[in-house]
Formats: structure tokens, sequence, C-alpha cells
């Protein structure tokens, strides 16, 4: 009996890049590329990632004279932060950007405009040297940074943990 083909959860890769500047509330897939282009902020590895969801809002709708059931219709779509956990992210150099946390400073102190990055988060197979798997969100904010414990046992320098609010999520053919 062959074993599934199972996805690795452990080799993958996120990127953050400038998005286009589009309105909120625009239809995102009107530039299925825009993650693929734009200034980098930073490609990262971190041991965790989670918030790969979409809820729909669905309405229910009591049509009169139909007691067996109700009628339900689509709403609105809910995206859940993207959380990443126990990682960097890094620059070409190999060295810890600190750009990153200059991101949620500036979005803090108010700067305008607010600077969003869509993200790509790549699913590598076991040997990492093929993408099995691709998610896109778009146009994220940070939510939430927070940096690490500091233990002079330990020696971390990374960032613990980021939250990204954004505007769209979707799989993407590999």
């Amino acid at each position: 009996m062959d074993e599934p083909h199972l996805l690795p959860a452990f080799r993958f890769e996120i990127k953050l890049r400038r998005s286009t500047d589009i309105v909120s509330g625009s239809n995102l897939s009107v530039a299925p590329n825009a993650s693929a282009s734009g200034e980098a902020l930073g490609n990262g590895g971190f041991q965790e990632c989670s918030g790969l969801e979409v809820e729909m809002d669905v309405q229910e709708y009591l049509e009169g004279g139909r007691n067996d059931g109700v009628i339900r219709r689509v709403g609105r779509a809910k995206y859940t932060n993207i959380v990443l956990k126990r990682g960097m992210f890094y620059g070409g150099d190999g060295q810890v950007l600190r750009e990153l946390w200059g991101w949620l400073q500036g979005i803090v102190s108010g700067q305008l405009p607010v600077a969003r990055y869509d993200g790509v988060i790549e699913v590598k197979n076991r040997s990492g040297d093929r993408v099995v798997a691709t998610w896109i969100f778009e146009r994220g904010l940070p939510a939430k940074i927070r940096g690490p414990e500091l233990n002079g046992k330990s020696g971390e320098i990374a960032i613990e943990e980021l939250h990204i609010a954004h505007e769209g999520l979707r799989m993407v053919a590999s």
C-alpha cells in the first residue's frame, strides 16, 4: 500500500513585497501578480505560520411559506491574521532587518501613506528544492510585533512573533 504524499509543514519561506497603491475595497483579483513585484521588506524564516484561513459569513434568509428550511446566501469573507512565530526577516547580507520595526513605528507615528505589504508563503518539498504550495495575502498591515524574551542563556536575537492583518488570501498554483 502506497503512503499518501503529505505536504511537509516544516519547510516554508515568507516574503513581503510592497503592495501596489490601490484603494481599500478594490477588486484584488485584477492584479494577480502584484505580490511578485514591489519593493521588498524582506524574506523570512519562521518556525510557525498560522492564519491561512478564510471564513465565509453565510447569511440565512427565511422565505415566507417555506417551513422545511432556510435559504443560505453567501456573505462577506473574513480573513484571520497571519501569525508568524519564532523567526526573523533577513536581508541579502544575512543580517536581521530593522525595517520591520520601522514599518510598525511608521504606522504608529501617523506616517502617510500607510505602507502595506503583500506576502508570499511558499511551502517546499522535503529537500527544499521545489515549491509545492503557495499562499498569497494582500495589503498586509502589522497588527502586532512581539520581540524575543531576552535571556543571556539562550542568545536569541530574532523576532518572536509577528501578526499581519490583511485584505485577501488565496492559494495559487506552484
